[in-house]
C-alpha cells in the first residue's frame, strides 16, 4: 500500500474482496466490524501483564480472527477449519483443570485484566450473533467464535484465580 486512504469509501459504500461494493451498514460489514472490535480489544487486554499460556492463546486468537475478518470480505470463502474450534477446547480444557468447579453463575468483573477478557467475551458473543444473523457462514467459523466465548469466559476466571480474585457469584434479586 503506497496510502491508507482510497477515497472509494467516502460515500458510505466499502468494497468486498470480490469487488461487490456493498453499504458500511450492510449486515455483512457490521459482522466484520465486530470481528475487528473483538481483535483490536483482545490487543488492548494484551497490553496488560498476563500470563504466557493466555498471552500465546490469545496471539494465536488474533491471527485467526485477522483470517474471519476475510472469509468473510470473501462471500463463499471458507478459511476456518473445524480444528480450530478443537484447539481452543484443549485451552479451555487445560486452564480449567487449575480453576475450581463453576457451581453458579458468576459476575463479569475483578482483576483490570480479567475485566477486559469479559469485555472481549461479550464482544465476541455479538461477532457470533452477526454472523449468525448474516447466514451462509462458514459453520466452523460460527463454532470457533461460540468456542472463542467460552476461552474468553474461563481466560478471565483464569486471570482472577492467579491474582487472587474469587468469583462473584450472581444473587437474583438484590436490592
Amino acid at each position: 500500500m503506497t496510502r491508507i486512504y482510497t477515497k472509494s469509501g467516502d460515500k458510505g459504500e466499502t468494497g468486498l474482496h470480490n469487488g461487490e461494493r456493498v453499504s458500511k451498514s450492510s449486515d455483512r460489514i457490521e459482522a466484520i466490524g465486530t470481528i475487528d472490535e473483538l481483535n483490536s480489544f483482545i490487543g488492548l487486554s494484551m497490553s496488560e501483564v498476563m500470563p504466557v499460556i493466555v498471552r500465546n492463546a490469545l496471539h494465536k486468537v488474533q491471527h485467526t480472527l485477522f483470517d474471519i475478518g476475510g472469509e468473510l470480505a470473501h462471500p463463499g470463502m471458507t478459511v476456518i477449519p473445524d480444528s480450530k474450534a478443537k484447539d481452543l477446547e484443549k485451552i479451555i480444557d487445560d486452564l480449567s483443570s487449575r480453576l475450581d468447579i463453576l457451581r453458579e453463575f458468576i459476575l463479569p468483573g475483578g482483576y483490570k485484566t480479567a475485566s477486559q477478557i469479559h469485555v472481549a467475551r461479550s464482544i465476541c458473543r455479538r461477532a457470533e450473533r452477526n454472523c449468525i444473523a448474516l447466514g451462509n457462514v462458514n459453520p466452523y467459523t460460527l463454532q470457533y467464535l461460540n468456542r472463542l466465548s467460552d476461552l474468553l469466559f474461563t481466560m478471565a476466571r483464569y486471570l482472577n484465580a492467579c491474582e487472587g480474585y474469587k468469583d462473584v457469584t450472581w444473587k437474583k434479586d438484590v436490592t
